[in-house]
């Protein structure tokens, strides 16, 4: 890697390093209050590491769906685990369907992994259905959200995930930034109880209220299942044609409202989102309706994960709710915040588009 780009990682980092009294705010606690960690300090011992790989353990990944995120989490947890001597059995995903994730969780049981790193599609039937699995003594890692009634430090070892709160408002920040800090904006947010995007939606919400006083949020719709979110923005369109700006839960959301843009033929409409994918990020790098992606690093949230499993292995103790940073990628820093997130290049396509 040449010695420009190293460079613009390092200011990346810096840029996205939150400040140490940032992490015990009750903004960036966990949905039970739970104080942030910083998931710098997740660590294990060169000793801690020759006992694990001692120990021929175990372990499966029950993934909620796959997507770009999902892959780098998956990433960053397979080489952690290597690292660690701990054979992976499986990796699932499901389709975003919490009974098909079921099933791939009794699936996987079967082999009786030591160890089920997941990210529950959702909480609240994941507290019933996922708990015959605790009964073989297998340890549970969360992404995001802990299956509902389950108690940390008995029923799963800790939640790993970003400074949701933190997320919601550089994702306001920006979109008022691509609107000139003025205009009309709708919210397309994910209608359940979800901590993780409640509080990004919440941070929207409140950032805009407390700090943008020109701009006005016109229309708020939720949904259940993204793949409807493109009729959901071709119905906020047809009612706010004046309409400057849109906001997403996540990536896949943003995929169709990007959509009912581009069938409308609507090039002023900017969105702000959460999450890359390669469909988001390259319409961002052709200067399309795009103007920002925020993001953690999610590859570092899979070194976590595996990390925390291996201290759960070994009896150590886990803090109950660890955090990783967060950065908003815009055109002028995708690629560099790209790799920083996803421990990988952007796909050829974007660089291709930027000229590179």
């Amino acid at each position: 890697m040449r010695l420009s780009r190293l460079l613009a990682l390092s200011v990346l980092a810096v840029s996205m390093a939150m400040p140490a009294t940032g992490w015990a705010q009750s903004k960036a606690a966990g949905p039970k209050g739970e104080a942030a960690t910083p998931s710098s300090e997740i660590r294990l011992t060169d000793d801690d590491v020759a006992k694990l790989k001692a120990g021929h353990h175990t372990a499966a990944m029950v993934w909620h769906m796959a997507q770009e995120y999902t892959s780098a989490v998956t990433a960053g947890a397979q080489d952690e685990l290597d690292r660690l001597g701990i054979k992976v059995l499986a990796i699932t995903e499901a389709g975003f369907d919490a009974a098909r994730q079921q099933n791939n969780l009794e699936t996987v049981m079967v082999r009786n992994p030591d160890v089920v790193l997941t990210l529950p599609v959702d909480p609240v039937s994941a507290g019933e259905a996922f708990r015959p699995a605790l009964k073989q003594g297998t340890k549970f890692v969360i992404v995001d959200n802990a299956p509902a009634g389950w108690v940390q430090g008995k029923d799963y070892v800790t939640v790993v995930t970003d400074n949701n709160y933190e997320m919601g408002k550089h994702t306001a920040d920006a979109l008022a930034e691509a609107i000139g800090s003025k205009g009309k904006v709708g919210m397309i947010y994910y209608d359940a109880d979800f901590f993780v995007t409640n509080m990004r939606d919440k941070a929207f919400k409140d950032t805009i209220a407390a700090s943008y006083p020109d701009i006005k949020i016109v229309a708020e719709q939720g949904f259940a299942d993204p793949r409807r979110v493109q009729e959901i923005a071709d119905a906020m369109l047809l009612q706010h044609p004046d309409l400057d700006g849109i906001y997403t839960s996540w990536g896949e959301p943003a995929e169709g409202a990007l959509a009912a843009l581009r069938a409308a033929k609507n090039d002023h409409v900017k969105i702000s989102t959460l999450d890359v994918n390669e469909v988001i990020g390259l319409d961002m790098a052709k200067d399309g309706n795009i103007a920002s992606i925020t993001v953690d690093e999610a590859y570092e949230i899979g070194r976590a994960l595996g990390t925390a499993a291996g201290r759960a292995l070994l009896g150590k103790n886990v803090p109950p709710y660890v955090v990783v940073p967060a950065v908003t990628l815009t055109k002028a820093n995708l690629v560099d915040g790209w790799y920083l997130s996803m421990h990988r290049q952007a796909p050829q396509s974007i660089k291709s588009a930027l000229g590179q």
